[in-house]
């Protein structure tokens, strides 16, 4: 079929995006192909790093990075939109994905394959990279709704992954080794100054650059075959 989106991400929460595939997108939007984002939460439930007090304060200081981030990446620019790039945020619970209607959250994944037309879609692995429940559960949306497409109308479906096994044997029992790379090593200071809009998740990136650091030069997907 004819392709619409060049890549199609489809994650929980504002940051899923930047630490593992905003070079990514990067080099995609500069060669002028078409990307989306679908996020479904705001992130409320996170933590707040003493930066704002409430729940309701954290989602609309998330949406506030989210959108910065997504002027660094150029997700969001004029040119990116004028040639057909998206980005949708839904407003399903934080933390408790899992207490939704999987059928419903699904809908949302189909919808949006479905309409956008894209080559890749990008979500979590089947263990949530980290065992999180809306990664988890959000996996298994994605997966349900690429599934139930017509074979001639899925898309190429990536997951993130690394190369170092989770410490968890849980998790490890389902990690899955990746088997695309990406070097994106020339987009390195706009990748670092995307993951930096996003203030509240300071910790995360904290974590993140001391377990993988080589995933930020480098991003590394599992293609499901």
């Amino acid at each position: 079929m004819s392709k619409g989106l060049k890549l199609l991400l489809i994650v929980p929460h504002p940051d899923d995006e930047v630490y593992g595939a905003s070079g990514t997108l990067m080099g995609h939007l500069e060669a002028g192909e078409a990307c989306g984002l679908v996020t479904l939460t705001r992130g409320e439930a996170g933590r707040t790093l003493g930066l704002c007090d409430t729940p309701q304060e954290l989602a609309r200081m998330r949406e506030v990075e989210l959108a910065a981030c997504l002027d660094v990446i150029g997700l969001t620019s004029p040119g990116a939109r004028a040639g057909g790039s998206v980005f949708e945020h839904h407003h399903f619970p934080d933390r408790y994905l899992k207490d939704e209607s999987l059928d419903e959250l699904s809908a949302v994944a189909s919808e949006a394959m479905t309409r956008l037309r894209p080559e890749v879609v990008l979500t979590f692995p089947p263990n949530g990279s980290n065992g999180h429940p809306d990664h988890v559960t959000t996996h298994r949306a994605v997966k349900a709704a690429w599934d139930a497409l017509p074979d001639g109308e899925r898309p190429r479906l990536w997951y993130y992954a690394s190369d170092v096994p989770p410490e968890n044997e849980d998790l490890r029992a389902q990690w899955l080794a990746p088997n695309v790379r990406h070097d994106v090593s020339r987009y390195l200071v706009r990748k670092l100054q995307a993951i930096a809009c996003h203030r509240t998740q300071a910790l995360s990136t904290v974590d993140f650059i001391r377990k993988f650091p080589h995933r930020v030069p480098e991003e590394t997907f599992h293609e499901v075959q």
